[in-house]
């Protein structure tokens, strides 16, 4: 039943929130982190126990909503738990002085039970139903205030997404009619066995992936992230480093190795298609983020060019591909969401939107100036930084898979670096020797939720830069049993 209440818990408890009169917010924000903390601490507990499978809705033999955690559940669930409860944190301070706070924190509080619903997922119906559900949560964040680019911006993105979610089902559906069941199998539903079928499960992969890549940003599909930057920052960071990008790339690597597996994909159009548009997509994001001046849709176009890093490796389809996948995958998040999470402190205390305006902020705030150098030289990939190890270990994957692809992907990976360096420095060294204009906007206090946060943030970045041997070696292992 724990598997049950790490999503159970979250989603009830947001559900009720708007219930109560809350005639202070330090007693609403007591019940946020009392619940979002449990949840975690729920959420911990199973990553270090071996749970049986939960049966949640059985429809008939085929088709059932069930939840169980394996190991590259366990990955994303913790990605999750970690990160939830610090955002949560932050947004308490963000949102003191916004207006319909219950409602906020209500689908922020659900959308945290959802997200892990995808991950204590035992097949692809459950992750489905779990990632509709995600849609629902996540829009309402997207729209919040009601002003018209909040509402422009959350009909894009629900349009996009059920877009997705039909080129999505129609996988689903080849897999109940040709294996008979949706169930998550190490290395997939179809190794071991020949199938007669091949050339209609490629296409059904094809499809699937292409569904689940809306909310992965791969090029053509990636319109609605940078269009969602309108949201709050809790919102934006949680949307473009853990919940829903990561939710559609954790669902592509399910399909990959847990669905159609590799046997039927290597090799043919249903990888080689992946393939090209994500090495387009890792230099088409940072194009755009290189001309992009608002900061905000700046790391935005920067999160579309490194969700294709993540299936990049993904897409490979060898261990080492694979393992250098899940390292950015984990990676990023952290990464990007130090780096937005420091972007909304300079939006909403200091009034800064637009990348020119941060010259000489660093005089005002030198520690938030140095937290995001920090996340900006992660991401750009300098040694010894997290970014340089995923980066480095995807470059070395591409090589050692060989084949036109593959040194397409590494070239592209190679520009993209390049173009990160400049359109993530840049704004640094503005903050550093820039002049702070005299008419420039007030500045605001900053609370200590915010800052602990980000302090935290930058501690595990320098903490995994020194010592990421053990996350590295369990990737490597889950990587190994699934190829």
């Amino acid at each position: 039943m724990m598997l049950f209440a790490a999503i159970a818990l979250p989603v009830v408890a947001g559900a009720l929130l708007p219930a109560f009169r809350w005639k202070r917010d330090s007693a609403r924000g007591w019940y946020v982190m009392a619940f979002t903390l449990l949840t975690s601490v729920i959420a911990a507990v199973l990553l270090f126990s071996d749970v049986p499978r939960l049966d949640l809705i059985r429809i008939n033999d085929r088709l059932t909503v069930t939840l169980k955690l394996d190991d590259a559940g366990r990955i994303f669930a913790a990605l999750i738990a970690l990160l939830w409860p610090l955002t949560s944190l932050y947004a308490l301070s963000y949102m003191k002085d916004e207006e319909k706070k219950d409602s906020f924190f209500s689908f922020f509080m659900m959308s945290f039970g959802v997200t892990l619903g995808i991950a204590l997922s035992a097949n692809l119906l459950t992750l489905y139903v779990f990632y509709e559900m995600m849609s629902l949560s996540t829009l309402p964040l997207v729209m919040h205030g009601g002003k018209a680019k909040s509402i422009s911006a959350g009909l894009k993105y629900l349009y996009y997404s059920l877009g997705g979610a039909a080129f999505a089902f129609i996988g689903l559906v080849y897999l109940v009619y040709f294996a008979g069941t949706t169930d998550f199998v190490s290395g997939g539903l179809f190794q071991g066995i020949v199938v007669e079928r091949a050339s209609q499960l490629r296409l059904g992969y094809l499809l699937c992936f292409l569904g689940f890549s809306v909310k992965a940003a791969v090029f053509p599909v990636h319109g609605w992230l940078p269009a969602a930057s309108v949201a709050p920052t809790p919102v934006t960071a949680l949307l473009h480093a853990v919940a829903v990008v990561k939710s559609g790339v954790f669902a592509i690597i399910r399909v990959t190795y847990f669905c159609f597996g590799a046997l039927i994909i290597r090799g043919s159009y249903a990888q080689y298609v992946p393939m090209a548009l994500t090495a387009f997509t890792i230099v088409f994001g940072c194009s755009m983020a290189l001309k992009e001046k608002n900061l905000k849709r700046r790391l935005a176009y920067s999160t579309v060019s490194n969700l294709s890093y993540i299936l990049f490796g993904a897409l490979l389809l060898t261990p080492q591909g694979l393992t250098a996948g899940l390292m950015h995958l984990v990676f990023h998040a952290l990464m990007k969401i130090t780096l937005f999470l420091t972007a909304g402190v300079y939006n909403i205390r200091a009034d800064i939107k637009d990348v020119r305006q941060l010259r000489g902020i660093n005089s005002v705030w030198p520690d938030f100036g140095a937290v995001f150098a920090l996340g900006g030289l992660a991401m750009t990939g300098i040694p010894p930084f997290i970014g340089f190890i995923s980066k480095f270990a995807l470059a070395d994957a591409a090589f050692k898979a060989g084949g036109l692809l593959p040194a397409l992907g590494t070239a592209a990976l190679l520009i993209s670096s390049l173009l990160t360096g400049i359109y993530l420095m840049v704004p640094v060294v503005m903050m550093y020797t820039g002049k702070r204009p005299k008419d420039g906007p007030g500045i605001l206090p900053v609370e200590p939720g915010m800052r602990l946060t980000l302090y935290a943030l930058s501690v595990m970045v320098l903490a995994l830069s020194f010592y990421s041997m053990p996350l590295i070696s369990y990737l490597t292992r889950t990587a190994s049993s699934l190829v």
